[in-house]
């Protein structure tokens, strides 16, 4: 009975592998891809799928954005083309399997975004379900996995960054942002974190120094916005701040912090409709707080004048 049993296992792990082996052939492919200006991308994932046999494999570009597929079965083949920072590519083909095919040249295009592919995906998730749950040391961790697997996923070091700051490491944050500023010097968004760790660190000065190398049109964080606005007000540059408090609270239209300090300006400013405005729409959402008292307390100064 036990040499049986053994026999069962030892058919059944060869009909496996027999399975596995079922697009294997005498076919030949060879391939080069590039970037649009015609230069070789190395560590392209190529992704080749038989259609007849529904089975498959997954090989990578070399330096000169070659790659070959030898021993394959003839008949149709699916091919997908990835890398990270580029746009993906499908392509069907006929394998010969006696004969020789042509060569397969594809032209991968920069994408402007973050292409995400399922491998990356998964290992994406994971990270952002640690940093949901407040476990930044080990999202930290996966985050790193991501790099060593994407190396050209410098983007993630913002995600990293995130972590630090949310672990109040800030000097480790800004260290993490840096390295998206080393590959995309024009970054915004890591332009703004990195001012944020100075601005956590109180040092001001040196966070007004960050946010003031970003184009006021480019600025989409109303935090940001009311920090820039707020140093401008503290430092009496009033017509500076106004500019700033009514973007951030237009981008966020329930702002109090920023909706109060652009009643203050615009009452500093003596601009009384205005103020008188801005005081009212704050009431709208605010009508009982300590705050929302001195607000009342100015409305009724500003409808005396």
């Amino acid at each position: 009975m036990r040499h049986f049993v053994r026999a069962i296992l030892v058919l059944l792990v060869f009909f496996s592998c027999l399975w596995a082996q079922e697009h294997k052939g005498q076919g030949r492919l060879i391939g080069y891809v590039f970037d649009e200006q015609g230069h070789p991308l190395e560590g392209v994932k190529v992704k080749l799928f038989s259609l007849k046999t529904q089975t498959g494999f997954e090989i990578a570009t070399d330096k000169n954005g070659r790659w070959v597929a030898a021993w394959i079965r003839g008949g149709g083949w699916n091919i997908d083309f990835e890398k990270f920072g580029y746009i993906p590519r499908k392509i069907s083909v006929e394998v010969q399997e006696f004969g020789r095919n042509p060569e397969i040249k594809i032209n991968l295009k920069k994408a402007e975004g973050l292409i995400i592919t399922d491998d990356l995906k998964m290992l994406l998730q994971k990270g952002n379900d640690l940093f949901e749950q407040k476990k930044y040391e080990e999202a930290i961790i996966v985050y790193n996995e991501v790099l060593q697997k994407y190396p050209d996923a410098y983007i993630i070091y913002k995600n990293i960054g995130n972590c630090y700051f949310n672990l109040e490491k800030y000097e480790e944050a800004e260290a993490a942002y840096q390295k998206i500023l080393d590959k995309d010097p024009q970054n915004v968004d890591a332009i703004i974190l990195i001012g944020n760790t100075y601005a956590n660190r109180g040092l001001n000065d040196k966070a007004m120094e960050w946010y003031r190398k970003i184009n006021f049109e480019k600025i989409e964080d109303p935090i940001v916005l009311y920090n820039l606005g707020t140093n401008y007000y503290n430092n009496s540059k009033f017509e500076e701040a106004l500019k700033f408090y009514l973007r951030a609270v237009e981008l966020q239209k329930d702002f109090l912090d920023a909706i109060y300090q652009l009643g203050l300006t615009y009452l500093t400013l003596n601009k009384t409709a205005e103020a008188i405005q801005t005081f009212e729409n704050y009431l709208k959402i605010d009508a009982d707080s300590e705050r929302a008292q001195q607000v009342k307390g100015f409305l009724e100064y500003l409808r005396k004048k």
